[in-house]
């Protein structure tokens, strides 16, 4: 139900901006809650941040403060997540998920492939 793009090779203290989108028409992205995820080599699953449903209150993991920015746009059906100062800690996989309400354990009912972040020099 969910595309996630936009990651590439970037050097340290870049910018990505990675995108969500439907992939099937009739789910819209604002009826949900859309989270992103990452997952570095080696470790775990890691929640970055969320964006509600209801009213796009915007909510970020301590190590996402202040980097990353999260938006929505009804028209395109799509969340962005901007992400500035790109630091090599940052590389990972990046996916999206939308479930009914933000929160960094779930549950989240769909979730998009992944996209791939390198920040390297």
């Amino acid at each position: 139900q969910l595309q996630a793009s936009g990651g590439g090779l970037v050097q340290p203290g870049g910018s990505l901006r990675l995108s969500c989108a439907a992939a099937t028409s009739g789910f819209i992205l604002d009826y949900k809650a859309i989270a992103w995820f990452r997952q570095a080599p080696g470790k775990g699953r890691e929640y970055v941040s969320c964006i509600s449903s209801m009213d796009s209150s915007t909510y970020y993991a301590d190590s996402a403060k202040g980097r990353f920015t999260l938006a929505k746009d009804n028209a395109k059906n799509t969340v962005y997540l901007q992400i500035n100062s790109l630091k090599p800690e940052d590389t990972a996989v990046y996916y999206c998920a939308a479930g009914e309400v933000c929160s960094a354990v779930g549950p989240y009912d769909y979730w998009g492939q992944g996209t791939q972040v390198t920040v390297s020099s």
